[in-house]
């Protein structure tokens, strides 16, 4: 069995998409598919917990600091 790396993308449709080679046969495959380092999915990371945590975040009882809080970080010390 003979290996080649191809980059593809999935869609919105769970569909994996990829190029292959002009000279590659027709038939069937066997696919490996290899996910992102967790650093590489930051920003998926950060939509799971949007959505998971969607309603804490729209309660306003959670709402406890105001732009009067704290100081600036440029502030005189």
């Amino acid at each position: 069995m003979r290996a080649i790396e191809l980059t593809g993308s999935v869609d919105d449709q769970h569909q994996l998409n990829v190029q292959v080679p002009e000279d590659f046969p027709a038939g069937p495959v066997r696919v490996i598919v290899l996910l992102p380092n967790e650093d590489e999915t930051g920003a998926a990371w950060a939509k799971g917990i949007a959505r998971e945590w969607a309603d804490d975040l729209a309660d306003l009882r959670q709402d406890i600091y105001t732009l009067e809080d704290g100081q600036p970080v440029d502030a005189v010390r």
